[in-house]
């Protein structure tokens, strides 16, 4: 195990809800900075927040990291913070919890390293927060898109 730190800030878009989506992500590890975006032509917001640290946490390069994830999205951070998402993986999602594909892959991208969320107040005055508002927002609406095949999926049957 290694002792470098990475901060991950995260945002979630969609354009309607559901409707067109994106997610815009900021790693920062010391004086580097990354930044990750992509849109979805039909997606949900909620799905859109755990893909941006899903997304965020796959681009790190080696395992073991210590990670601080910035999330403007209660949804994400308490399910996290509050252990909710254990007891849905626990119990296979009883009761029609949402996104178990996100938040199965979430949770196995949990275990490759050390990762404490801390939750920001969306559209405050955090400037990492509000770029990655921007490179959603402009995913969701400006960018090349991809689709969301589980939700797409889900919604057809």
């Amino acid at each position: 195990m290694t002792s470098e730190h990475v901060v991950i800030y995260t945002d979630g878009s969609s354009r309607g809800n559901p409707g067109p989506g994106g997610y815009g992500v900021i790693l920062k590890y010391g004086t580097l900075e990354r930044e990750l975006a992509q849109g979805f032509h039909f997606t949900t917001n909620n799905r859109m927040e755990l893909m941006a640290v899903i997304e965020g946490l796959k681009a790190l390069k080696k395992n073991g990291l210590h990670v601080t994830v910035y999330s403007d999205s209660q949804y994400v951070v308490k399910a996290i913070k509050e252990g909710w998402l254990k007891k849905w993986i626990a119990t296979n999602f009883k009761g029609g919890k949402k996104n178990p594909d996100l938040w199965r892959e979430l949770h196995a991208l949990l275990q490759l390293h050390h990762v404490t969320f801390k939750w920001v107040k969306g559209h405050a005055d955090n400037p990492y927060n509000n770029k990655c508002d921007e490179l959603a927002t402009n995913a969701a609406i400006n960018g090349s898109k991809i689709s969301d095949q589980v939700y797409e999926q889900e919604k057809e049957a």
